[in-house]
């Protein structure tokens, strides 16, 4: 359960340095350039890995869904 977290939190952090980077490089460029591209595809990629992640671990019972109360 903690493993999750950390892996959860790891790829969270990861996506949020794709998209600075992709900002950093579409500001510096004015224009977009293929650093931008690689970078918000990389985002996209690592979001849908993580989504992945996420179902493939509820299937497992890695991770258990808790009510709001």
């Amino acid at each position: 359960m903690q493993a999750m977290k950390i892996v959860v939190v790891l790829f969270l952090i990861a996506i949020l340095v794709s998209l600075g980077t992709a900002l950093f490089s579409l500001m510096r460029n004015k224009e977009a350039s293929n650093k931008t591209v690689k970078a918000l595809t990389l985002r996209v990629a690592l979001s849908v890995s993580l989504f992945i992640l996420l179902m493939i671990a509820y299937k497992m019972g890695w991770i258990q869904p808790h009510g709001v109360s």
